[in-house]
């Protein structure tokens, strides 16, 4: 019988090669491997070859390399990395959103460790993990410089790979996220939604529990066949034990956690009927993240507003880029090297 979630991966990715973006499997180190659709200048003809791209912000000598970039070529447009939540891998995640940026931006969506095709052999279930894969990925490409959007679970690592990799990340687009998820967080989230742990929201075995986290992640009521929720449970929840262990992982102790000092201009979009993540635990990290970091609220929108209400967040997102791709190259030299020292 067919999966008709799984019969709609050919059709997202027809789409996707038809946006000039291709499939890729790039090899971090032995035993990880990271699923990746990147733009096709990257990919021979003969497919899998990967060809480090000319990345607009590498700079020679303190000057720009112009003999190496071609100035209206593809490899001069910005950078910009997707990264998926946990429900889902990044074509699925990201379906209503890429179409819109790229025209306009060199666009990378990988699959995190255990989601789609990617894997790893390491015990490490982190979210500085994934960081590190995202940026050694990114690495290999050639890419020096990028804007990274990040959805919840993706957000996190969004967050991580900023802190750490400073030189690498320009800006940070997130929604439905934290810097950290720290015991207190996790805690007050569980308990406002009703659940003992992450794993049982976010692990769904059975249809009541997948109709409860999608009826928690959306402020719409929507009605879908129990065929559908059965095809979602068999598609996107593969590899159980790991993404269990992913959630294990993210949890942080209270003492330890601390707000990062990000140098990186930062938007949060937000839905505001978020009720896993609320509008008022954005505003807080607002002011935890200093005039760098910028709110905005899209009503009539959950957790997954990037779903539900599409055109608002493009609309939002595109806006933020085409901004912070817009400041005065010297402005962001200064704040890379502040990020470092």
């Amino acid at each position: 019988m067919v999966n008709f979630v799984e019969a709609q991966k050919p059709l997202l990715k027809w789409l996707m090669r038809m946006a000039g973006l291709r499939p890729i499997d790039i090899e971090i180190e032995p035993g990880t491997t990271m699923h990746m659709w990147v733009p096709k200048h990257h990919v021979s003809k003969k497919g899998g070859a990967i060809t480090p791209a000319i990345d607009h912000a590498v700079e020679k000598d303190g000057e720009k390399d112009k003999k190496r970039k071609k100035k209206n070529g593809p490899e001069s447009r910005p950078s910009v990395v997707l990264i998926h939540g946990f429900a889902a891998e990044g074509i699925v995640t990201w379906q209503f959103n890429f179409g819109v940026l790229v025209s306009r931006y060199n666009l990378y969506i990988p699959d995190l460790l255990f989601f789609g095709k990617s894997s790893t052999a390491s015990a490490d279930r982190s979210p500085e993990l994934q960081a590190r894969c995202v940026a050694a990925a990114m690495a290999r490409l050639g890419v020096a410089r990028c804007d990274v959007v990040g959805f919840s679970y993706g957000g996190m690592v969004a967050f991580k790979l900023a802190e750490t990799r400073p030189d690498l990340v320009r800006s940070l687009a997130v929604s439905g996220s934290v810097v950290a998820m720290t015991e207190g967080v996790n805690s007050a989230t569980m308990a406002r939604l009703g659940a003992t742990s992450s794993t049982e929201l976010l692990m769904p075995e059975t249809l009541k529990g997948l109709k409860t986290l999608l009826s928690i992640s959306m402020y719409k009521k929507m009605w879908f066949p129990d065929r559908f929720y059965k095809d979602y449970l068999k598609a996107m929840f593969n590899n159980r034990k790991e993404r269990m262990e992913l959630l294990q992982g993210l949890i942080t102790s209270n003492m330890d956690a601390k707000i990062p000092t990000f140098q990186q201009k930062i938007m949060l979009v937000w839905g505001e009927e978020d009720k896993i993540f609320d509008i008022e635990l954005a505003k807080k990290m607002k002011e935890q993240l200093g005039d760098g970091c910028f709110l905005h609220g899209i009503p009539k929108a959950g957790h997954l507003l990037h779903v539900e209400r599409p055109c608002a967040y493009n609309r939002q997102l595109g806006r933020f880029l085409a901004y912070v791709n817009s400041l005065p190259q010297e402005e962001e030299a200064a704040a890379a090297t502040a990020s470092l020292s």
